[in-house]
């Protein structure tokens, strides 16, 4: 099967993460070490995955030109100045065993200073920051760092992914994030209360033809004013918040209990973390942002006004509490009050102990190859086929449409994209 709309992949796939904390680091060793044939990639689709076409089951690559492991070139910034090999060991997510065959090139990768306020991340004070100046400047010199790395290293192309901490909570507001006009003005009057440092690097991956993901639940692409960006530039944007744990769980359960028409009374989520993401989120200013991402997801799945009676009145509260002996092996714990036949209840108690880098790597990944993949097939604006990795879905509000939580119908979607741009049609 050829897909003939798509640019081949070809030449080198620069991936830049803003961050190179657990995450980024769990994510590039596992890529070196696959690239290498000392591990695989479980819980990547583009790489594990099969999809049906006709009456075979097909890796992606097969479908559509996917980039390889191969061809990928690592870049990040981050406000620490470890490599990544010391940021790696730090992170103590992987064992050290499963580090050291790549430590020559985790060695070479080294992060470039970042573009920061530390007013969004209070908890954070590296020192590997850019100096002072203001928002516009500050998204011009995150340009010239990806024009620096494009040179250095010869990339033919390039996929910007936010994977460092969540900021504070930015309201949108329709005097400075509606179009794209206002966004550049308020960044040259350096309006620090409504332009993030992540909307810095948004605007300067699209203006610079790299597409953009945003694996934090910040406000960035999830505007107006950066969807007339990515119009303009033709670039994918996709986000916002990786999907892993808890939020994985909610997205395939919550769909089960509307299937079976059984009711909900209360959702009580809580988690305990105690990575560097955790210290951030143990700011009730950046909670806030995380809290957003994750109690939308309910919302669309368990529909009041089109189940009144089993969805209208249900409590939902979500926690997060920092707690450093877990380090990456978060937690949670959902306790899930349902009703169902003559109104008797029942509860459904989950108990989550994850690792939080090790799910959200491999999301990481796909998310950075099919970004590539829609870019070379002319796929620009909101990537909403790439709902399935994401807890809080983008999706133009304006026009009173509701994104899609549910985990099987977000599958769907991207199945049926790939078969799209491949060139497939399914049988009617």
């Amino acid at each position: 099967m050829t897909a003939t709309n798509i640019r081949p992949a070809e030449g080198k796939l620069g991936i830049l993460t803003v961050g190179l904390g657990a995450v980024s680091t769990t994510f590039i060793t596992g890529v070196l070490m696959a690239r290498k044939g000392l591990a695989k990639p479980i819980g990547s689709m583009t790489q594990m995955d099969r999809i049906r076409v006709g009456e075979e089951a097909l890796p992606y690559d097969c479908i559509v030109p996917m980039a390889h492991l191969d061809d990928i070139v690592f870049g990040a910034w981050d406000v620490y100045p470890a490599n990544a090999l010391q940021s790696a060991l730090y992170a103590e997510v992987l064992n050290e065993k499963d580090i050291m065959p790549v430590r020559d090139e985790l060695e070479q990768i080294r992060p470039m200073t970042a573009a920061f306020d530390r007013n969004y991340a209070k908890r954070l004070d590296g020192t590997n920051v850019k100096p002072e100046m203001t928002r516009w400047e500050m998204m011009q010199a995150i340009r010239k760092d990806i024009q620096d790395f494009r040179r250095a290293t010869g990339v033919h192309r390039i996929v910007v992914a936010w994977a460092a901490s969540t900021e504070i909570y930015v309201k949108p507001d329709d005097c400075v994030h509606a179009t794209l006009a206002a966004l550049e003005a308020a960044m040259k009057a350096d309006d620090r209360e409504r332009i993030a440092p992540s909307m810095c690097y948004a605007m300067a991956a699209m203006l610079e033809g790299c597409p953009f993901i945003m694996g934090a639940p910040n406000t960035t692409v999830d505007i107006p004013a950066m969807w007339e960006l990515a119009e303009k530039t033709r670039q994918p944007i996709a986000g916002k918040d990786f999907k892993t744990g808890q939020t994985l769980v909610k997205s395939g359960f919550a769909p089960m209990l509307r299937t079976r028409c059984l009711g909900l009374r209360g959702w009580f989520s809580t988690n305990i973390l105690g990575n560097r993401d955790g210290l951030v989120l143990d700011d009730p200013q950046n909670f806030h942002t995380k809290e957003v991402s994750k109690l939308s997801t309910l919302e669309t799945i368990l529909d009041g006004e089109e189940y009144p009676e089993l969805y209208e009145d249900y409590y939902h509260k979500v926690r997060i509490n920092y707690y450093p002996p877990r380090g990456d092996a978060k937690e949670s714990w959902d306790n899930i009050d349902i009703f169902g036949w003559m109104n008797y209840p029942m509860q459904v108690k989950i108990n989550f102990l994850c690792r939080d880098s090790i799910l959200a790597a491999p999301v990481l990944l796909d998310l950075c190859l099919l970004s590539d993949l829609a870019a070379r097939a002319g796929r620009y604006g909101i990537q909403r086929f790439l709902s399935f990795f994401l807890k809080a879905p983008m999706h133009d509000y304006r026009t009173g449409e509701r994104p899609v939580n549910d985990l099987y119908e977000q599958y769907a979607m991207l199945k049926d994209a790939l078969l799209e741009m491949s060139g497939y049609q399914r049988r009617k």
